[in-house]
């Protein structure tokens, strides 16, 4: 039994020390982030973007759909429900797919201007940009957490992969709520 215990000991503190480097990085990925929306008020003020309102909808409604089949993934994972796991988690990579093809293929695409069109392009695209380039680092991360799941390399005791994973998505979400009424729904 003692040679067991330090053992477990040693995974709980690597857990703690892991988990409090992830919300650490949350932390400061929040200043950047805080960063450019009070750039959006400090250079448009109360300007309006003018933006397709119905894509904005659309790919806000998809990316908060995505973060129900993270959640669902989580507790799927947590009650040792594999195929529940990876069946959610799939249905989030595809959705985090289509939020970047309707972000970057389409808002972007229809925008009725360009990055260096002053400061309401720079901070469109700056916005937008680095969300989408946070979304796509979330879908890769959850690519490996899927080939992991695929593997059978999660259960209900083992799962911080998957954990670290959801909060990384929730977070992403999170700024996009704040920064969809920023862009879309403030001004006039």
């Amino acid at each position: 039994m003692s040679s067991i215990q330090p053992s477990i000991n040693q995974i709980q503190k690597k857990l703690a020390i892991s988990r409090l480097g992830l919300w650490l990085f949350f932390a400061s990925d929040s200043f950047m982030f805080g960063g450019l929306l009070i750039s959006r008020f400090y250079l448009l003020g109360n300007q309006k973007i003018e933006l397709n309102q119905f894509l904005g909808l659309v790919v806000t409604s998809v990316l908060l759909v995505s973060s129900f089949f993270m959640n669902r993934a989580e507790v799927m994972i947590s009650r040792d429900n594999k195929k529940g796991f990876l069946t959610s988690l799939l249905i989030t990579i595809l959705l985090g797919i289509v939020f970047l093809v309707g972000v970057v293929g389409l808002e972007w695409r229809d925008a009725h201007f360009g990055p260096a069109d002053g400061a309401q392009g720079a901070v469109f695209y700056m916005m937008t940009g680095m969300h989408a380039f946070h979304v796509l680092t979330g879908i890769i991360f959850l690519l490996f957490v899927l080939r992991n799941g695929i593997n059978g390399k999660f259960n209900a005791e083992n799962h911080f992969m998957v954990e670290a994973s959801a909060n990384y998505w929730h977070f992403v979400d999170v700024v996009w709520i704040i920064f969809y009424p920023a862009l879309y729904l403030m001004g006039s």
